[in-house]
């Protein structure tokens, strides 16, 4: 999954550029481990410049989280949409789906199951709690209005599987491990 919709040719704002920047840090590396003074220099921006944009870090942190999900949902639901509309049952759309992300060289695992991990003790956590629960509601709905499953308990257990095979796709597990199993667990489930 691609997630700079800018081309070389589109000038983007200072704020664009640093949130561009950041977004592939955090996601990449974790917002703990990214400075400033690391995110400054990749944006080549300066010191008073950036702070112009983004008073703090944590000001940053959430406009990020805001802005992956924004990207992230609507790759999930127009692939996810994609997959159905080939004809494809929901065990093995959803599967597909993840799949195509699980395989992108993008792929560092669920930047909110990374951001609720790395929020302990943030002076923003309950901040971030919030825009990743809501990103998980989200993801939700458009599962079950894509599938059409009307149980809400059916669509908890599928998150579930979700971020267990997330889980597992970013500790190195190979996606040949992930993605059938997860399948299986979702046909169980969904087709009964």
């Amino acid at each position: 999954m691609k997630t700079d919709p800018v081309s070389n040719d589109t000038k983007i704002s200072v704020r664009d550029k640093i949130l561009l920047t950041a977004h592939d840090l955090f996601y990449s590396t974790g917002f703990r481990a990214t400075g400033v003074d690391t995110l400054i220099k990749a944006s080549k921006v300066t010191k008073v410049t950036f702070y112009r944009h983004f008073p703090s870090k944590s000001l940053l942190i959430l406009a990020y989280l805001h802005y992956r999900h924004e990207i992230w949902i609507s790759w999930f639901e127009s692939t996810l949409r994609r997959h159905l509309v080939e004809g494809k049952i929901p065990s093995d759309a959803i599967s597909e789906t993840l799949c195509e992300w699980f395989i992108s060289p993008e792929f560092h695992g669920c930047a909110f199951i990374n951001a609720s991990a790395e929020a302990k003790s943030e002076d923003i956590e309950s901040e971030i709690k919030e825009i990743c629960r809501d990103h998980k509601i989200e993801t939700k709905k458009i599962i079950a209005l894509l599938t059409k499953i009307a149980d809400e308990r059916v669509v908890n257990e599928i998150m579930l599987l979700i971020d267990g095979a997330i889980i597992h796709a970013q500790m190195g597990m190979d996606t040949d491990d992930v993605i059938p199993p997860l399948r299986r667990a979702l046909a169980g489930l969904i087709e009964g």
